[in-house]
């Protein structure tokens, strides 16, 4: 049977070394996902993976942006960990615990370049995803209302679409994400404008998702009993 893993050598932008990261084979069976876009997959979480960790000097971010540091970006993680020992290696496989220290990192490094909202948002509601695979709903509940934060400053700040992100669906996103954390009047401003907004039709599911989103927000802000599809995951 073939390993559901497999190693690539890789160069680090910051300190010019090679270490070997860990990728997912091929496309992962994908089982379910919930409204706010987490997918389940039947035999590896590819989130796992998502991060590349550099062992000798600690640099981590995404993989799909990983190499992509500008001078004056570089030069201040470089000035950061000039003196500083670093001991990670997270190649291999990995468990959801070394997972989540993979996101912590890459917040942490994305957050001392000031990256853009939209990168802080997504690897704050992936490391929710990794609380909510554990069954951590205080975790997963804080890194989401930071991804819906982030969210909302890149509407309002940078170009759209977001990476695979439309205008509605980013609106769709913040507002889901304001109705799971308990920000029922947020959740119902930002899942209306999508809900009211003729154009949103033209993503079906992002309408769907928006308008079951919604009547599970008025139902919690009127304390009456949230319809079973608008909120199942």
């Amino acid at each position: 049977m073939t390993e559901p893993t497999y190693s690539v050598e890789k160069e680090c932008p910051v300190c010019q070394q090679k270490f070997d990261v860990t990728r997912t084979r091929g496309r992962q069976i994908l089982v379910k996902q919930d409204s706010d876009f987490c997918s389940y997959f039947r035999d590896i979480n590819p989130y796992y993976y998502t991060i590349w960790v550099c062992p000798h000097c600690g640099y981590a971010a995404t993989d799909s942006y990983f190499a992509e540091l500008s001078v004056a970006a570089k030069d201040k993680i470089a000035k950061f960990l000039a003196s500083r020992a670093v001991n990670v290696n997270y190649s291999g496989n990995r468990t959801r615990e070394q997972a989540i220290s993979t996101y912590k990192l890459a917040i942490f490094f994305a957050e001392l370049i000031a990256a853009p909202a939209s990168k802080l948002a997504d690897l704050y509601l992936k490391l929710s995803w990794l609380y909510r695979e554990g069954e951590d709903e205080e975790d997963e509940k804080a890194a989401l209302a930071i991804a819906c934060e982030q969210y909302e400053q890149a509407l309002f700040r940078e170009r759209l679409p977001i990476g695979t992100l439309s205008e509605a669906a980013v609106s769709y996103l913040i507002g889901e994400l304001a109705r799971r954390t308990d920000q029922t009047e947020k959740a119902l401003l930002y899942l209306g404008k999508v809900v009211g907004n003729p154009a949103a039709k033209l993503e079906p599911r992002v309408f769907k998702l928006a308008r079951d989103a919604w009547h599970a927000a008025r139902a919690t802000r009127d304390g009456e009993e949230v319809p079973a599809e608008a909120v199942a995951d």
